[in-house]
C-alpha cells in the first residue's frame, strides 16, 4: 500500500471551514484540528503575553492586541494565531483579512512542527513583520524580524527585553514576565 499523495487528501475552503464545530485551522486547503485544548501553561503564558501587549499599546491609537481570532488569508487558508497585534482600524467582519504586524505562537506537542515550519513560511510570505515562537518547555522565545521578505532571527529571549518597532507605535516587550 502506498502513501497517499496531496491529490488524494480532502481539500477544503473557507465555506467548509465556517461549518465545522470546535477549533480548526485551514492551511492550503488542509484541515488542522486545534485540539486537545491548550494546556494550563500554554494559556497562562498566552495571558501574560496578552496583558503585556495590552499595557504596551495603552497609548497607541493605531495598534491593537488580540487573542486568537480568524485571519482569513485566502479561500484556502484561515489561521488563529495565539496572540497578535494588528495596526490600523479594526475590521468589522468575523475575521481579519490583513496581516497582523506581530504574531506570537506558543508551542505545544500537537502544533510545534506546524508553528516552526508551515506557519513560519506562511507568515513570512504574508508579510508579518515580527514572528515570535514561544517554547514553554525550555522557556525560550525565538524572535524573528521580516527583512527583505525573509525572517531573520533577532534573538532567543528568556529574560531579555526587546524594543519592537510596529511603525506607528513602538513597544518594549519583557520576556522575563511571560513564563510560569
Amino acid at each position: 500500500m502506498s502513501t497517499p499523495s496531496a491529490e488524494d487528501l480532502p481539500h477544503y475552503t473557507y465555506d467548509d471551514y465556517v461549518q465545522w464545530e470546535g477549533r480548526w485551522e485551514l492551511i492550503y486547503g488542509l484541515a488542522h484540528a486545534m485540539s486537545p485544548s491548550p494546556s494550563i501553561a500554554h494559556q497562562a503564558i498566552s495571558q501574560h503575553i496578552a496583558s503585556q501587549l495590552e499595557r504596551a499599546l495603552e497609548y497607541c491609537q493605531e495598534c491593537h492586541a488580540l487573542l486568537p481570532v480568524d485571519w482569513k488569508i485566502d479561500e484556502e487558508t484561515t489561521v488563529q494565531p495565539d496572540n497578535l497585534v494588528v495596526c490600523g482600524e479594526l475590521e468589522k467582519s468575523a475575521y481579519l483579512s490583513k496581516a497582523p504586524i506581530l504574531i506570537f505562537e506558543i508551542l505545544s506537542k500537537a502544533t510545534a512542527h506546524k508553528d516552526r515550519t508551515t506557519k513560519f513560511k506562511l507568515y513570512e510570505r504574508e508579510g508579518v513583520k515580527f514572528y515570535v515562537i514561544v517554547d514553554p518547555i525550555d522557556s525560550i522565545a525565538k524572535v524573528y524580524h521580516l527583512q527583505e521578505g525573509r525572517y531573520i532571527k533577532m534573538l532567543d529571549a528568556s529574560k531579555e527585553s526587546i524594543e519592537l518597532d510596529l511603525g506607528k507605535c513602538g513597544i518594549q516587550f519583557d520576556f522575563s514576565k511571560i513564563w510560569i
